[in-house]
């Protein structure tokens, strides 16, 4: 089964960056992203109602979705359709809720590294680094 999403952030309305798992970490900074990523979003719900739901660069097209008060950003290349990237990021985010539910988030005190093993629990999500050097090579 091909794994619809390359890259993925989990971030509150604010901008921080609670979990990221990125195939090329030497692209970007995760809470840079966030704080990017939630400036854009806070403008377009200035311009239209609901925010922003997805933007395009080169190949790799990035969707949001809002749970909450929690965006959910992932990529995958432009030839999959929104839609199934839409499903995916509401699977993982219906996972992040049920790993850390409510009274897990409303006492929160800050500290990110609570978040850090997320990834154990949305594995079957992710494009694995070794499946992107197998596209490389069958491509």
């Amino acid at each position: 089964m091909t794994k619809i999403l390359k890259d993925l952030w989990v971030l509150t309305s604010t901008g921080a960056t609670l979990f990221s798992r990125v195939l090329d970490k030497a692209k970007l900074n995760p809470q840079l992203f966030g704080a990017l990523m939630s400036a854009l979003n806070t403008f377009a719900e200035k311009l239209s109602d609901g925010g922003i739901s997805n933007f395009e660069m080169r190949n790799i097209r990035f969707v949001v979705v809002r749970r909450r008060d929690f965006l959910f950003v992932g990529t995958a290349l432009n030839k999959i359709k929104e839609k199934k990237v839409v499903e995916e990021l509401k699977v993982i985010s219906d996972r992040f809720f049920d790993v850390y539910p409510s009274d897990v988030l409303l006492n929160w005190d800050g500290d990110i590294n609570i978040f850090s093993n997320f990834g154990q629990f949305i594995e079957n999500s992710l494009e694995k680094p070794i499946d992107k050097l197998k596209e490389a090579f069958w491509s």
